[in-house]
């Protein structure tokens, strides 16, 4: 009796239709950096020449995407979850340590993440800024979880003894604004530091605003 046919399985070249859709995107995002984080930028970027970066078709980036927005927001969100992702991994190594070394351990890992590659600093810190009333709700949606993540440590400085206790999410809010300033002008060149300077700097900010954990 012959066997009976095979069910179509999507797989092609040895790939599956999600893993071959999976490849296209993230060749897409590779074409994104490079153009977004360098030259020509976001806004000089057609969706033709995203496309050839890319090496795909423009009706395969229609099939991953609507707009070149879709792709900068994206690789937005890809650069901050890296930098969190980092910024957590320094943390759980640096949790026993004073909560001098646990602050210069945690900002160093992050600035070293973000700034690590141009392209990823400039579309964080630069491109991503005044495009559309949805990437800015995007951004500061990311900036919120930064808040969240210092007021958390905050509130365990204060158990530890090491911070005065008091709510921290204003200051909090200044501080991570004072971060995203602070590095949007050092990657466009205008402050004259190098970054583990920037880092120190940004330490010693936070460190005043916790206080010597006195009332």
């Amino acid at each position: 009796m012959a066997g009976r046919l095979r069910q179509p399985t999507g797989r092609y070249g040895g790939r599956s239709a999600e893993e071959r859709q999976a490849e296209r995107r993230r060749r897409f995002l590779d074409a994104g950096l490079q153009l977004f984080g360098g030259e020509p930028g976001y806004r000089n970027t057609t969706v033709a020449a995203l496309c050839e970066a890319a090496g795909l078709s423009s009706r395969q980036f229609y099939e991953e995407f609507r707009t070149l927005e879709d792709v900068l927001a994206a690789l937005h969100l890809q650069v901050n979850d890296r930098a969190e992702a980092a910024a957590l991994a320094a943390l759980a190594t640096a949790g026993g340590l004073p909560v001098a070394e646990r602050a210069a351990a945690v900002f160093g890992a992050y600035a070293a993440d973000v700034t690590g590659d141009p392209r990823r600093l400039r579309i964080t810190f630069v491109e991503i800024i005044g495009i559309s009333p949805r990437l800015e709700e995007q951004r500061l949606a990311r900036r919120a979880r930064w808040v969240d993540l210092l007021c958390a440590e905050a509130a365990a400085a204060v158990e530890r003894g090491e911070a005065a206790p008091r709510d921290y999410r204003l200051a909090a809010a200044a501080f991570i604004g004072g971060v995203n300033g602070l590095l949007h002008d050092w990657a466009e060149g205008w402050v004259d530091a190098t970054l583990d300077q920037v880092v120190a700097e940004l330490v010693r900010i936070l460190l005043g605003i916790l206080g010597d954990g006195r009332p």
